[in-house]
């Protein structure tokens, strides 16, 4: 009977429990689906889902955002403090002298000693010049100088100048005593004449004796004068050829072209054969060991620049890299009064513009060997400024 049980009885169905339910948790009844019986249970995949939990926002773009507000405010205020103390422009550039390099006597160019962008010392010789013409003219001048030197007497030799004046004085010396003699005559024949010795004839002839003396002393005398004045003229022909000797041997050597300064040659514009004419441009010398910046301020920020103030220096060819340097001097008037057209707001309609000083800049040390400063170069120019009631 047992047996016969068991064979037609069902297995029981199994109940899947849900994980957070199982371990003896209590199960909370769920409620009845709608439309739903004991009988037609709805199945689990048409009941609907639970409205999901909203998703809890990241802290993360507020934070960004108040540090970017905080490092605003720290770039804005560190701008503040340092415009209180600082004048900037990037209106600046390497300033130099560019020496010219020009012919003072025409020629042919015998040869050139320099290439293009070569450095080069003062006094080094760039240029020659065929001087055979202005060698000859020296020679003339020597031979000219020494036919006056000749004439007028040099050292110790006497010229002929001299010698001619001391003929004429000693032709004075012989007249004056001729002339002594010719009075003393006179008076022996007056008193001889008087006591009937000699003739009236003889006196006469006496006394004619004594005015031939007298005009040819006048004469010696005048003869004594004319010498002087030839020495005197022989020793400004001899200064005359001594300065056109001078002159030529100064002619000749303006032939070799020498460099006026240290530096680099640049602008090379000459080649051997080439007719060159006097104050022609053949190159320029450049000394990169004296360059100055110049800054062009606003007139509205130059109030309380003064000499002595330090400026820092970058310049745009060497990034990273700072030079350091003082306010030399102001400009004693705008960039545009220095123009070759000046402004003049008394005619037309005026439009007010800003106007540039110019602010000359020494660079303490100069330039390296890896950062050279050109003229020409552009910068950025920063000078530290003090309040002018401070320093007053």
């Amino acid at each position: 009977m047992n047996q016969t049980i068991k064979q037609h009885s069902s297995p029981a169905p199994r109940i899947s429990v849900p994980p957070e339910h199982r371990n003896g948790a209590s199960v909370p009844p769920a409620a009845p689906e709608p439309g739903a019986s004991p009988q037609n249970p709805v199945p689990a995949e048409a009941r609907p889902s639970a409205p999901a939990a909203p998703p809890r926002r990241s802290p993360v773009p507020v934070v960004i955002a108040i540090l970017v507000a905080f490092a605003l405010t720290g770039f804005t205020t560190q701008k503040w403090l340092y415009g209180r103390h600082h004048v900037s422009t990037d209106n600046a550039q390497i300033q130099g002298d560019v020496v010219p390099v020009l012919p003072r006597v025409s020629g042919f160019v015998a040869s050139v000693r320099f290439r293009e962008n070569q450095r080069v010392r003062a006094g080094d010789t760039l240029v020659v010049l065929d001087d055979r013409d202005l060698a000859a003219k020296l020679e003339q001048a020597e031979g000219d100088l020494a036919a006056a030197e000749a004439f007028a007497g040099a050292g110790h030799k006497v010229g002929q100048a001299e010698a001619q004046l001391a003929a004429a004085r000693a032709n004075v010396r012989q007249a004056e005593a001729a002339a002594w003699k010719a009075r003393r005559d006179v008076e022996r024949n007056r008193a001889l004449e008087a006591r009937g010795v000699i003739s009236r004839q003889q006196l006469d002839d006496a006394e004619a004796a004594v005015r031939v003396a007298d005009a040819q002393l006048q004469a010696a005398q005048d003869q004594v004068a004319n010498a002087d004045a030839a020495g005197t003229l022989a020793t400004a022909r001899v200064a005359a050829a001594r300065a056109a000797r001078d002159q030529a041997t100064l002619q000749l050597s303006y032939t070799r072209l020498l460099a006026p300064a240290s530096g680099v040659v640049s602008r090379k514009d000459v080649e051997v054969g080439q007719l060159v004419q006097v104050g022609q441009p053949l190159m320029s010398v450049v000394p990169l060991d004296d360059v100055w910046v110049v800054a062009n301020l606003k007139e509205t920020e130059v109030e309380n620049v003064a000499t002595g103030d330090r400026v820092e220096i970058k310049v745009d060819s060497y990034p990273g890299r700072k030079f350091w340097g003082a306010v030399e001097s102001l400009s004693p008037a705008s960039g545009a009064r220095f123009s070759v057209l000046p402004p003049d707001n008394a005619t037309g309609n005026f439009t007010k513009v800003v106007q540039r000083i110019p602010v000359r800049i020494r660079i303490d040390g100069g330039s390296d060997a890896m950062h050279v400063l050109r003229p020409g170069m552009s910068v950025v120019a920063a000078i530290t400024v003090a309040d002018r009631r401070a320093r007053l």
